[in-house]
């Protein structure tokens, strides 16, 4: 194992795994923190998913530094915190807490913190987050149920959440290439900087900055910045060139998707699915019981399960999300929705479902904590920063995709299972 890696989220940590695969590094993402008996896989590069991006800061940070312990155990050569390419969160963390942490625990005093990933139209400009050509709070993030994303100046949003310094490496210095960027690094973390913000907007920019941070104990950011390390390990002769670094068994079996993401991506890819395949839109604002609601599903299912995908969805738009959480409580309203998921999702597995996509973050822990799930082998893409993968150690064989509510294009839940027999 060379890279280890820890993500506030389940479909992050996929994200994550897929860019190291797309990259030639063999993956496998881990469900929660792992048991100090649990053998690392044979693997390149081990992703630790946690479900942390809206838990309490102690508990995120705790869980986070338990998991840098085992990967440390395991002989990794380089840490990455993942987070979400939307930096969201709250100002009293997750991500500035977890991050002083790790750094702490690493006995270093520098990282970088870079969320850009253009190929989903995320870049970072000025030290300004932006959604396509519109500021992160322009981009609906400001209406996020959990975590309401209000200012794209990402120096203020991560000062507010660590009491280190926090710079920025501006584009101009980033379209100079890797040595502009460490060198810029180099001279923030000698004035006493903690963390910096380094610009991206290209592909290009996101491989420069990976290089320049050949030799940082730890790396903080969404998956893009991800897509440079693998050539680091080349250079320095430790990854070995390999033919097919996400080849994934065969599974046949009937298809679903569950979909408890509110983003407008998600919403966009249900509403594109209409008319092709079988839809069923729960309504926990009318029936505010999971057990219910998973009933409700599960009936609704019986005579449509096939190799066409039925969608089962939670999904919502900001209004009837923020009714429900006025009458339910924030945290109870979210907890309902995954619950009903998670249990809709056993349903299915008794029923013989064996390849599903899961669309939200949150959701997607509770699914696969439900299942039991607790490795997962990175597969190809279906979208950028969205895999297929094999649940290894499962009841059964099954295939799973995580996706981040804001990730894959409008037809993403048509063609998912479409990729599986390219």
């Amino acid at each position: 194992m060379l890279l280890g890696a820890i993500a506030d989220d389940f479909t992050g940590a996929t994200d994550l795994a897929s860019m190291l695969v797309r990259n030639g590094m063999r993956s496998v993402q881990l469900i929660g923190v792992p048991r100090q008996s649990d053998p690392p896989p044979d693997a390149d590069a081990v992703v630790v998913a946690l479900k942390s991006r809206t838990a309490p800061v102690q508990q995120a940070v705790t869980e986070s530094l338990a998991a840098l312990a085992w990967l440390r155990d395991a002989g990794c050569r380089q840490f990455f915190f993942k987070y979400c390419s939307t930096f969201d969160s709250t100002d009293q963390g997750n991500i500035g807490p977890v991050a002083d942490a790790l750094l702490t625990a690493l006995d270093s005093g520098f990282a970088l913190a870079c969320p850009a990933f253009p190929a989903n139209g995320r870049s970072v400009y000025q030290g300004h987050l932006f959604v396509g050509s519109t500021l992160l709070n322009e981009s609906g993030m400001e209406n996020h149920p959990l975590t309401p994303m209000r200012d794209a100046n990402l120096v203020r949003v991560l000062g507010r959440q660590t009491d280190g310094t926090v710079g920025l490496v501006p584009y101009a210095v980033v379209a100079k290439g890797a040595e502009a960027i460490a060198d810029a690094m180099t001279s923030l973390q000698e004035q006493g900087g903690r963390y910096a913000i380094v610009d991206a907007v290209s592909d290009e920019h996101l491989a420069a900055i990976g290089t320049a941070a050949r030799r940082h104990a730890l790396i903080t950011g969404g998956s893009g910045v991800a897509m440079g390390l693998p050539e680091n390990f080349r250079r320095d002769g430790v990854l070995a060139t390999r033919g097919d670094p996400g080849a994934l068994p065969i599974v046949e079996g009937c298809a679903a998707v569950l979909a408890g993401s509110c983003s407008r991506a998600t919403l966009d890819q249900v509403e594109a699915a209409a008319g092709h395949v079988p839809i069923l839109q729960l309504d926990p604002l009318e029936t505010p019981d999971a057990g219910t609601l998973s009933s409700q599903a599960l009936e609704w299912i019986e005579g449509k399960l096939g190799t066409t995908p039925v969608v089962i969805a939670a999904s919502a738009p900001p209004d009837k999300v923020a009714g429900l959480q006025k009458r339910l409580g924030r945290d109870v309203a979210g907890a309902l929705v995954e619950r009903a998921l998670a249990m809709i999702a056993e349903g299915l597995f008794a029923r013989g479902v064996r390849r599903v996509v899961v669309a939200g973050g949150e959701t997607a822990g509770a699914v696969v904590s439900q299942l039991g799930v607790r490795s997962l082998r990175i597969g190809a893409e279906i979208d950028p920063g969205v895999p297929w993968t094999y649940a290894e150690g499962a009841r059964a064989p099954l295939l799973l995709a995580l996706k981040s509510g804001n990730f894959g294009a409008r037809d993403f839940f048509l063609k998912a299972f479409k990729v599986l027999h390219d």
